[in-house]
């Protein structure tokens, strides 16, 4: 047994892994979000936008893409968020 892990009680010295695995997972988080957004992605909202407007007026602004990496899952995620007109 070191000298250190003799005066560290063991309670301690797993809180701080557990510490430094949570900052390690906002890291990586951070990395990929701050990553460049898959080179499709302005593409396939275009083509969104058009089939919907197949069905009702709407204009490109209504559309959003993002594709988001969830760390505690390991899964990238794909968003849609559409915008439209009010009804009746």
């Amino acid at each position: 047994m070191g000298l250190l892990q003799y005066f560290m009680p063991a309670k301690a010295k797993k809180g701080s892994a557990k510490r430094a695995k949570d900052r390690l997972q906002i890291i990586v988080a951070h990395e990929h979000s701050s990553a460049a957004k898959p080179a499709y992605l302005p593409q396939m909202q275009q083509e969104i936008v058009t089939v919907i407007r197949k069905y009702m007026d709407i204009s490109a602004d209504d559309v959003k893409c993002e594709c988001n990496y969830k760390a505690e899952d390991d899964i990238s995620v794909l968003e849609v968020n559409v915008n439209l007109p009010k009804f009746g």
